[in-house]
């Protein structure tokens, strides 16, 4: 496996549509497999393909706290979308940056799996604002389109806060 170089902001690649996948080949698996290894080493919680350079229709999502769900999806389609949520977010393609944006609070998306078997999957709360977002990039669209009052600079690194939070825990 690899680290891909993530693609930011102002590269063109990143305003294309991706392309459909129509079979699943041993470099596409591969792909997959350093997309996810690229995903985790940058402290993600998803990835399109486009991201990395690749216009075709591919993303890996893993909202879970330990990292250890990840979820391919080849060709996604969203299907249904309900309700509405409203959050800050960042993106590996926008480095230092975050904005707040509103998204769906439940969609339903179905797609192939890394072994182009199809399946359906329903997702709330970050998990259907990843795949709305992660979505997004398969048709060139970045979030910062999407933002309300524009984008911010991130704010001190989550561990600092997080060790904060524990010490005034313990007291």
């Amino acid at each position: 496996m690899a680290l891909l170089t993530i693609r930011e902001i102002g590269d063109p690649i990143l305003e294309k549509r991706a392309k459909e996948v129509k079979e699943m080949t041993p470099r596409l698996k591969e792909l997959v497999k350093d997309m996810l290894e690229t995903m985790y080493d940058a402290n993600g919680v998803g990835l399109a393909a486009p991201q990395i350079g690749i216009l075709k229709r591919i993303v890996v999502i893993d909202v879970s706290p330990e990292q250890n769900d990840p979820h391919v999806f080849i060709n996604p389609v969203i299907i249904e979308q309900d309700g509405e949520q409203d959050g800050m977010e960042g993106c590996l393609s926008v480095p230092g940056k975050i904005g707040e944006v509103i998204r769906p609070a439940h969609v339903k998306t179905k797609a192939f799996d890394e072994n182009m078997q199809p399946f359906e999957i329903e997702g709330t709360e970050l998990f259907a604002r990843c795949m709305c977002h992660e979505f997004d990039h398969l048709d060139g669209i970045l979030y910062t389109t999407k933002t309300i009052g524009g984008l911010m600079d991130t704010d001190a690194p989550a561990e600092d806060e997080e060790d904060e939070e524990e010490d005034g825990e313990e007291e």
